[in-house]
């Protein structure tokens, strides 16, 4: 009997990463509990190569094991979420329309066209993409870079921001939670959505400039006659 429970005392210490994200990420957790969850989720948030797809199951985990309260880890992720925001909302604000419009305008195959469309689909669509935006890999990050740059207003932002990763991160939490020793499960899942995001994001850009080169060349042959 003590032998078994010896046992599983050391199976259950081995099955905490000891590598990579994720040891990473558990080595801020025991260090600083919940609050370790946080600070990695916010920075996350900024260096969007950390997956939150990794993190929060891992948080959830942990959680099962003890470790700290599923209510206290989800807020402390959320704020984590919110303040990582906060700072890339900074940025856009910052960079502001007129150096947003400058840079672009530099860029092969962008048109003033463009940007002003672009703006006026963030007119029309903001609150929503700022909203589902958070429940997309990569792209929950970035989306509060725009905002920024059309100076969403505030307190819109920051509901908008807390609704939607109170709910990405609610998810995989859970999840996380109720697996226990197999939340990598959800990592992997996840991580196939990642990859497909990606890739139609990929595929958009390929096709407009393809498109885009398309009429250049056709505009350059008109010019000729």
């Amino acid at each position: 009997m003590i032998l078994n429970a010896a046992h599983d005392v050391s199976a259950a210490a081995n099955e905490a990463p000891t590598g990579g994200i994720a040891g990473w990420a558990t080595d801020l957790m025991d260090s600083m509990g919940a609050v370790g969850a946080g600070v990695a989720i916010a920075l996350e948030n900024l260096f969007p190569p950390l997956p939150s797809e990794v993190i929060l199951p891992l948080a959830g985990f942990a959680a099962s094991q003890g470790k700290f309260g599923i209510v206290e880890v989800l807020i402390w992720t959320t704020a984590g979420s919110v303040i990582g925001a906060i700072a890339l909302y900074a940025i856009g604000a910052l960079l502001g329309r007129d150096r947003t419009v400058a840079v672009a305008a530099r860029l092969p195959l962008v048109k003033a066209s463009d940007i002003q469309r672009t703006e006026n689909w963030f007119a029309r669509h903001g609150t929503k993409a700022v909203f589902f935006g958070r429940m997309i890999p990569v792209f929950r990050s970035m989306i509060s870079v725009p905002a920024g740059v059309e100076r969403m207003r505030m307190p819109v932002f920051l509901a908008l921001t807390t609704a939607g990763s109170l709910i990405w991160n609610a998810v995989f939490i859970l999840i996380g939670h109720a697996l226990g020793t197999r939340w990598h499960q959800v990592t992997d899942l996840v991580g196939l959505y990642s990859k497909g995001v990606l890739a139609v994001a990929a595929l958009a850009v390929l096709a407009f400039v393809t498109l885009r080169i398309r009429r250049a060349g056709k505009g350059e042959h008109r010019s000729t006659r």
